[in-house]
């Protein structure tokens, strides 16, 4: 596997002193690293179109696959995945083990950020959540699954090894 190979994408809620937020992630499987995210008051389609067009700012990938829930099997969401000529795969209905890893990335969330913090408002769980996300999960956690490095650590490795590697080849 490489990176960009395949992204897993899932949604959860965020449980707030007045109603709940909706956090949309979609991580690549092979780097852990997080691609990108989107938190909304509501699971309207923009939650999930909006992580995407984060997303795809940085890169795109060659498959990206899903739950079967309505966001992502949405004409408009398949479209912008198809207009950036990705694979799209879904688990099949009832079957989280296939998207086992978008699942335990949104456990790892929980379990880190959200059960241990009370978020005043809404936008007090952006911030916060986009600082674990973006600062703590990509550059300060480590997974045995990356031999005890950071997302970032492990690609930039992996990306430094391909580039090593192409330039010895005659």
């Amino acid at each position: 596997m490489r990176p960009d190979q395949v992204w897993v994408s899932d949604i959860t809620y965020i449980h707030l002193a007045r109603g709940d937020v909706y956090l949309a992630v979609l991580m690549d499987l092979f780097t852990r690293s997080i691609r990108g995210w989107y938190l909304s008051r509501s699971l309207a389609q923009a939650l999930t179109l909006n992580a995407l067009a984060h997303a795809l700012q940085a890169g795109c990938p060659e498959m990206h696959h899903s739950d079967q829930g309505v966001q992502y099997a949405s004409p408009k969401y398949i479209q912008v995945l198809q207009t950036h000529h990705v694979q799209i795969s879904m688990a099949e209905v009832g079957e989280a083990t296939q998207n086992a890893h978008a699942e335990r990335l949104m456990r790892t969330i929980k379990e880190e950020e959200v059960n241990l913090s009370e978020y005043r408002d809404y936008y007090d769980a952006r911030r916060r959540i986009g600082t674990f996300l973006d600062e703590v999960y990509q550059h300060k956690r480590i997974h045995s699954a990356l031999g005890y490095l950071t997302p970032v650590e492990y690609e930039q490795q992996w990306r430094a090894r391909a580039k090593e590697s192409n330039s010895t080849v005659v």
